[in-house]
């Protein structure tokens, strides 16, 4: 690959908690290595309308702390077509641009490898508060939305033991139970429904319910992922089975707002920095991913192959610190 002398930074999908802190390193490790550094505002569609500002160490300077993203982000129907792409790839040599640092999700990944295809060299950076790109074992965003939606049920619990009732509170995570079931262990949620469970109503919220009653418990909090179904529908359901008319809550879009915790504001500078470094090496069409605390590239086309698999284990221990229970051997 030839010498980088400059790349475009794009954010695209889902806003997260950290992108900004990730744009921040990209800019500030691209000028550490000596390469000029522009963003594309608006995702794929801002490099199809050529959509840029220039960024300097001063323009990334006090974004660290901020959530959502200085580079906007939008999905792009125009980047799904051949035309499209061409167009994408004209505006990288009109503007001469050398790389693009990608930071998204899956759907990200997908259109940078697709332009990678056209011969233009890319490096992907995972950020999604979904927690569900499968080739890395944390994504950035994920533990700020984790946080903001345990605050979020930490106050409903005031108010629902107050007046003893059973609440119901939907939560992201797309088609992903990781948001979910991370939360509903956090607050010590009567039942937990993620799609990667199949729901036996009756066994998994009927009678945790019941279960919890009878152990003394006056108030219920019931977790259910976007994926899994309707809190609205749940609450419903638990009405007519039991008895008890719950308070329904879907916590939406909140959760990617605000500032990032610690955790993804480091996780984002370290994969930013990662992701400039490959590019100054001479490696690219790779995604910078976390494995086992550290940093690894793993081929695009790979890497889109992977899957993330929901650790079920956690089921049990909700359930031994729910009800209690010997843990066989």
């Amino acid at each position: 690959m030839k010498k980088i002398k400059r790349i475009g930074v794009l954010t695209s999908g889902g806003d997260a908690p950290g992108m900004n802190a990730a744009v921040r390193a990209v800019v500030r490790t691209a000028l550490a290595y000596g390469i000029e550094c522009i963003g594309i505002r608006r995702g794929w569609q801002g490099l199809i309308n050529a959509d840029f500002v220039q960024l300097s160490r001063e323009s990334v300077g006090h974004i660290l702390s901020r959530g959502g993203t200085i580079l906007y982000t939008a999905r792009s129907d125009d980047f799904m077509t051949e035309k499209g792409r061409k167009k994408a790839v004209a505006t990288c040599k009109m503007l001469g641009l050398d790389a693009i640092v990608a930071i998204g999700g899956d759907g990200t990944f997908r259109g940078a490898l697709e332009l990678s295809r056209l011969g233009v060299p890319v490096v992907g950076v995972p950020a999604t508060i979904d927690n569900d790109v499968g080739c890395t074992n944390y994504t950035i965003g994920f533990d700020t939305a984790c946080n903001t939606a345990i605050e979020c049920i930490d106050r409903l619990r005031d108010t629902m033991q107050s007046h003893e009732r059973c609440s119901v509170v939907e939560v992201m995570g797309r088609n992903a139970g990781f948001l979910a079931l991370y939360v509903g262990i956090s607050v010590g949620a009567t039942a937990v429904l993620v799609p990667e469970h199949e729901t036996d109503f009756q066994k998994d919220v009927v009678e945790r319910i019941q279960g919890a009653r009878l152990a003394g418990n006056t108030h219920f909090m019931i977790v259910v992922a976007e994926g899994a179904g309707s809190a609205i529908e749940i609450g419903e359901k638990i009405e007519e089975a039991i008895g008890i008319h719950p308070r329904v809550t879907v916590l939406g879009h909140i959760q990617r707002g605000g500032s990032p915790t610690g955790r993804d504001r480091e996780t984002a500078t370290r994969m930013g920095y990662y992701a400039v470094a490959a590019l100054a090496e001479g490696r690219s069409n790779c995604i910078i991913c976390t494995k086992e605390g550290g940093i690894v590239e793993i081929p695009i086309e790979e890497a889109l192959t992977m899957k993330k698999h929901l650790q079920m284990d956690r089921y049990r221990i909700m359930e031994v610190m729910q009800f209690g229970g010997m843990v066989n051997p």
